[in-house]
């Protein structure tokens, strides 16, 4: 490949403008460039400035000191989440995985684990082909989306332990 010249733009622009197979933002850069800086400069100023009112309040309508009805319950009824000792009790783990014994926990958490080795492993595969890392081709969705079953493993072995210290 060889860059041809042009006496007006540089020679990047323009052979990637003449490209078909190319498209590119390089003659948008200047005007991206120049919009980032007043968007930066918009949130420096504003970072110093006192806060607007977002509602004025008005005139005609009376205020009233009471309160307004509450929308589900009248008095909310909340879970003490704090424990003593050395590992929290299951009710910590929401009303499905506080029911889910160990073995199952840890059973899906080498599940979660495995998806996201596999998906990891095939994305390299992905990378080595010619080519792949300059149109993009190795991005899959469904290995990104296996590449969250390595927080979500962690978090299921997590789960799993704090069944077990609980005898279930």
């Amino acid at each position: 490949m060889t860059l041809k010249s042009c006496k007006n733009k540089p020679s990047y622009i323009y052979y990637y403008n003449n490209n078909p197979n190319n498209p590119s933002l390089a003659p948008f850069i200047p005007v991206l460039k120049y919009l980032f800086y007043a968007l930066s400069l918009l949130t420096l100023v504003n970072a110093f400035l006192p806060p607007v009112p977002l509602t004025k309040p008005t005139t005609f309508i009376p205020r009233t000191t009471s309160t307004p009805p509450p929308l589900f319950m009248s008095t909310p009824e909340y879970d003490d989440m704090t424990w003593d000792g050395e590992y929290p009790p299951s009710k910590v783990l929401g009303p499905i995985m506080s029911k889910m014994p160990s073995g199952l926990l840890g059973m899906l958490s080498a599940l979660s684990l495995g998806i996201c080795v596999y998906s990891c492993a095939q994305s390299g595969v992905l990378q080595q082909e010619p080519g792949a890392m300059a149109s993009g081709s190795w991005v899959k969705w469904y290995y990104v989306l296996g590449g969250f079953g390595g927080p979500l493993a962690w978090g299921m072995h997590v789960a799993s332990w704090i069944q077990r210290k609980n005898g279930m």
